[in-house]
């Protein structure tokens, strides 16, 4: 395994010590792609008349006010304050950037220099464009211009329901360590990262007249394609998303695969579980006690494999929804089928035990199924 993108360049080698997880690493790589996606998709549904172009009013030739200047000062200071102190510890920022990020530990005349910097920006970039009389433009807003938006509200509502998600799924971890338990960088939930970031790009979008039911199926491959590089950083880093023990021996349909793709102890793992790995020094010195199945793998395979689905029907169907109820139905069977060979919190309901994502998953196969009945019904109907 390899916790740190530097790691692996040591695997092969290379010796740079880089301040990049391999698990944050993969998340961008999945967020980038799928905003390329996205807007691809924004252009075409655009293109078809699907989504309508929007517009805007700016004024232009104005001086700036007060409140700008002390929000860019503001912003400089922060950026200088921890950019400076993090330069200056570098080898203590690349050991753990996560806890350098979030202490308040900084360089306070970095600082004033970052405020400095952005104040005069500020100041240049308007008096550049200074006009004799300010007037009013109006410009127009195509369904791509909001994709940083879209991206930023994703990033920022992911990784907050993801963190509450996964708090409520393993409460003892929460309690044992309430202020680590909020702020790490581990431990974040799928579904909960999905639900939150959902709930507040629909109502992004309904602020700014964009057809939230379009934009949920322009999405939806997006979504598929993410979920499975995410998934590939879980099972490089080796982050706990693991499955339960598998002692079997390899079937031998995979012979000529590698036998870590049947069953692996997760070596190195970015979390230190498991028992100490003989003659190792370092930071991430164990292995699990016994070989489990490399869940995160089957669903990065699951979930590509599924993307190319729905990339390829996503012009074949024009009932507006049908593809995010497919998407829905596909991400939930997937994710329960998972369930049943992976490590996760119990819960027990009658005489039932099931875990928090398969109760999500199926409710999520519930609202695809009843997505596909409805947008099928009410856009029949519609045509008729």
């Amino acid at each position: 395994m390899y916790p740190t993108i530097s790691e692996f360049l040591k695997s092969i080698g290379i010796n740079l010590k880089l301040p990049i997880q391999t698990f944050g690493f993969f998340v961008a790589i999945s967020f980038g792609i799928a905003a390329y996606l996205l807007a691809k998709e924004l252009r075409r549904k655009q293109s078809e008349g699907l989504l309508t172009p929007g517009s805007r009013k700016r004024i232009i030739g104005a001086k700036a006010k007060p409140e700008e200047y002390i929000y860019n000062a503001i912003g400089g200071f922060l950026f200088g304050f921890k950019l400076v102190y993090l330069f200056s510890n570098y080898t203590l920022f690349a050991d753990n950037p996560q806890s350098l990020l979030l202490s308040f530990d900084g360089s306070f005349l970095g600082g004033i220099l970052g405020a400095a910097i952005l104040s005069y920006w500020k100041y240049y970039e308007v008096n550049k464009a200074l006009l004799p009389e300010p007037k009013i433009v109006v410009e127009p807003v195509n369904a791509e211009d909001h994709l940083g938006n879209i991206v930023m509200i994703a990033v920022i509502g992911g990784i907050l329901g993801a963190k509450i998600f996964h708090n409520l799924e393993n409460p003892s971890e929460f309690f044992a360590d309430p202020i680590g338990a909020l702020f790490s960088f581990s431990g974040l939930t799928f579904y909960g990262g999905l639900i939150v970031a959902a709930a507040l790009i629909i109502r992004y979008a309904r602020k700014n007249k964009i057809s939230p039911i379009h934009l949920c199926d322009a999405a939806a491959p997006s979504l598929m394609v993410a979920y499975g590089i995410g998934r590939l950083g879980c099972q490089m880093s080796g982050d706990g998303d693991w499955g339960i023990v598998n002692n079997a021996p390899k079937p031998s349909w995979m012979s000529g695969l590698p036998d870590w793709m049947w069953s692996f102890k997760f070596p190195h793992n970015v979390n230190n579980e498991g028992i100490p790995i003989p003659n190792c020094i370092g930071r991430w010195c164990h292995e699990l006690p016994e070989p489990v199945f490399p869940t995160s793998f089957y669903e990065t395979l699951m979930a590509l494999v599924l993307f190319g689905i729905l990339w390829a029907i996503r012009k074949k169907i024009t009932t507006p929804g049908l593809l995010f109820s497919i998407y829905l139905i596909m991400n939930g069977m997937e994710r329960f089928l998972i369930e049943s060979i992976r490590v996760n919190e119990v819960y027990q309901m009658g005489n039932l035990k099931v875990t928090q994502a398969q109760i999500i998953s199926t409710v999520l196969v519930l609202l695809g199924i009843f997505g596909v009945m409805y947008t099928r019904k009410k856009y029949r109907e519609t045509i008729s």
